[in-house]
């Protein structure tokens, strides 16, 4: 039987040196290996660095169609196939140049690109079909991407496709790959020897381990590389960082040679500009935690005094991407750092509008208040600042676009939507056509936003319609559109725009999801269930679909499915008012009367208008002959729902058990208005109406 394997090495291992300890060491052999042994080592390619080999190996000769729904994910991670690809699918956000990028990639979206390229690698190994195959990885000093993807392969892959083989010097990985390891893998302690000793000069050896990139951490190399003088080691960087910058690749641009210029002869110089290269790319492209290691670099080697400008560019790309992580503490302590550390109007500006977002935005605990008090002192900054350029109207209508996500957080809808709107018009009457086009998407979409909370749904649908025509390759705006379109009834059109959301972007749980609740509402349940299925083996914690599948399998009579959904979810949100219905329902149908009451009390407690919680209550306490408990709880379910016809029904059947028959008749003739067909109903009804004429 095939298991994927998390060896555990007591010292540094080289990559080279794996096939031969893997051989000797397992118990059995490994299926072929689908490439040599790969690292994780951000050093060698920054984000994405065994992705991007793996990516590399089995991204040619792939069919087309392959390619083509993949391209976002290849691209992202091995930036060298752009070769292979047809024309790729470019956003509005993707295109756009620095100064226009005001709209950044969520913090998520390496997850799912990560989960695309789990999906790319089993679609290519069945198509190259060469049978079982192994691929092994050496974890060290790996970017949070890489912890992303192979934790995605481990837990999604089945091992007698590709058995990975998780390699380390005893040191955790760390989240979220440990902990999949832990469920996944068996876990191996490898007993092996030192190193073979080198035969190689103290030079030899430094050279050696700097052409490693320094990733493999053997104490000769390491100690003949600290021995030597600075200025060589200096000069071992340089020619290091001058042979790969030699072949012209994108990649290890954004790790070794960084990392090469950096600790080259010319830190201060070419290090902190291939610094800032690659900080620009990883923010740009949602490499977040890249991003903020490469700034915590920059800002080493920058003197804030000397250098503000520098400085400023590489401490607050580093908020942005904090922020981004929902790491808004820290972001907030290093804002306060910037605003003492100048005082130059415009950081002033910058800062006070960022934390405003902070504050609106970002938190867990927001100040809306608060957040309008900083975004106003950004809008007195631009206007000291104010001038007839473009770049003045810019900033200005930017922020009167935040100040309108702070009215619209404090219920001020109609002032929004005025600050949204008068912002385009101004852009649109001042700026040319072709600028800032970004921003002009996000303008619309925001106005789109806020039409359909005022209840405007056919404005926002034209607004939606308009984002679309120029962005059309962006899926979040199809998800809106179809969430929009379901809200008209028109769910054909509202599934057309979930699939297109699935088909140009990376796996999307959130657009899955839509499409399943959709399904479930046409009664598609086989489809439902598969899709649900996919939504929780993309992302396992996801509680909402816990809840619907939970369902699902209840309705079916799978009680042990829907029990293990239920308690997995509240190991999740213990609080969840819907799974404690879920298990209260399953245990009642075990015949744990008490247990399922507990339960229900327990729902109910957390939502004393849980209409399911009354209603399996109520259910209960009928059985048990206590008609006024059954009523007292029906009664409370049909104020909160007086149309729903399950709901009569339950208390029309109480009513009839305690002989109210003038009460169950009421109820049953408002059940069969909205449930003429109903069988039960029917036969309820004639029941009553003979017992009121007796």
């Amino acid at each position: 039987m095939f298991r994927h394997l998390w060896v555990r090495f007591p010292r540094d291992v080289d990559p080279v040196e794996l096939p031969a300890l893997l051989s000797d060491g397992l118990p059995a052999p490994l299926p072929d290996p689908v490439m040599a042994p790969v690292s994780t080592a951000r050093r060698l390619r920054g984000p994405f660095t065994a992705a991007g080999q793996l990516a590399l190996v089995l991204a040619p000769g792939a069919s087309g169609a392959l390619l083509e729904r993949h391209q976002i994910e290849l691209l992202s991670v091995a930036p060298e196939l752009r070769g292979e690809l047809s024309a790729p699918r470019e956003t509005l956000t993707s295109l756009a140049i620095p100064a226009e990028r005001t709209r950044f990639y969520a913090g998520v979206r390496t997850e799912r690109l990560g989960h695309g390229l789990v999906e790319f690698v089993h679609a290519r190994l069945r198509e190259l079909d060469l049978g079982p195959r192994s691929l092994v990885v050496r974890t060290v000093d790996a970017d949070q991407t890489d912890l992303e993807f192979l934790a995605a392969l481990v837990r999604r892959t089945d091992p007698a496709l590709l058995t990975v083989v998780v390699c380390d010097s005893g040191t955790d990985p760390g989240a979220p790959l440990t902990s999949v390891l832990s469920e996944h893998a068996d876990e191996i302690a490898m007993t092996i020897g030192p190193p073979a000793a080198l035969q190689l000069d103290r030079l030899a050896a430094a050279t050696r381990y700097v052409e490693g990139d320094c990733t493999v951490d053997w104490p000769e190399l390491v100690d003949a590389y600290l021995g030597l003088p600075a200025a060589t080691r200096s000069e071992l960087h340089d020619h290091r960082a001058d042979a790969l910058d030699a072949l012209g690749e994108k990649a290890p641009t954004l790790g070794a040679v960084a990392f090469h210029r950096e600790h080259g002869s010319d830190p201060n110089g070419t290090g902190l500009a291939a610094l800032e290269k690659a900080l620009n790319h990883c923010l740009n492209m949602g490499f977040y935690h890249a991003t903020i290691d490469i700034s915590l670099r920059g800002r080493a080697l920058v003197d804030p005094v000397a250098s503000f400008n520098t400085w400023w560019v590489f401490t607050t790309k580093m908020t942005t991407s904090l922020m981004m992580l929902r790491r808004a503490d820290e972001a907030e302590i290093i804002y306060e750092e910037l605003i003492a550390a100048t005082e130059s109007p415009r950081g002033h500006m910058q800062a006070s509008y960022a934390r405003a977002m902070i504050y609106t935005r970002h938190r867990d605990r927001r100040d809306h208040l608060r957040a309008k008090g900083l975004i106003k002192q950004a809008i007195a900054f631009s206007r000291l600042l104010a001038d007839d350029s473009d770049t003045s109207v810019f900033n200005t209508v930017f922020h009167q676009n935040g100040l309108a996500l702070v009215e619209m957080h404090l219920g001020n809808l109609e002032e929004a939507l005025r600050l949204v709107t008068e912002g385009a018009a101004w852009l649109d009457r001042t700026i040319a056509p072709g600028t800032h086009a970004l921003h002009r998407s996000v303008l619309v979409h925001n106005r789109s936003q806020l039409l359909t909370k005022l209840g405007r749904t056919e404005e926002a649908l034209a607004c939606l319609d308009q984002v679309i025509a120029t962005d059309p390759n962006h899926p979040d705006y199809y998800i809106d559109r179809g969430n929009l379109l379901h809200a008209l009834g028109r769910d054909d059109e509202a599934l057309a725009d979930y699939d297109t959301a699935i088909r140009i972007g990376p796996p999307f749980p959130e657009a899955q999801y839509n499409r399943a609740e959709l399904l479930i509402e046409h009664d598609e349940i086989d489809a439902a269930l598969a899709v649900l299925d996919y939504v929780l083996e993309l992302d396992p914690d996801m509680v909402d679909a816990m809840v619907n599948r939970a369902g699902i399998h209840l309705d079916r009579g799978d009680l042990n499915a829907a029990r293990a959904d239920a308690e997995h979810g509240l190991t999740v949100d213990p609080d969840n008012t819907h799974l404690h219905v879920v298990t209260a329902q399953v245990l009642a149908e075990t015949g744990d009367r008490t247990a399922a009451m507990a339960a229900f009390d327990r729902a109910l407690k957390l939502d004393h208008d849980l209409v399911g919680a009354l209603t399996g209550r109520a259910a209960l306490e009928h059985e048990a002959g206590d008609h006024a408990a059954a009523l007292s709880d029906l009664d409370r379910a049909v104020l909160l729902a007086p149309d729903d016809p399950a709901v009569r029904f339950n208390r029309a059947m109480v009513h009839e058990a305690a002989a109210h028959w003038g009460n169950a008749l009421a109820d049953l003739l408002v059940a069969a208005e909205s449930a003429p067909d109903d069988e039960d109903i029917t036969s309820a009804l004639d029941r009553c109406r003979t017992a009121v004429s007796a």
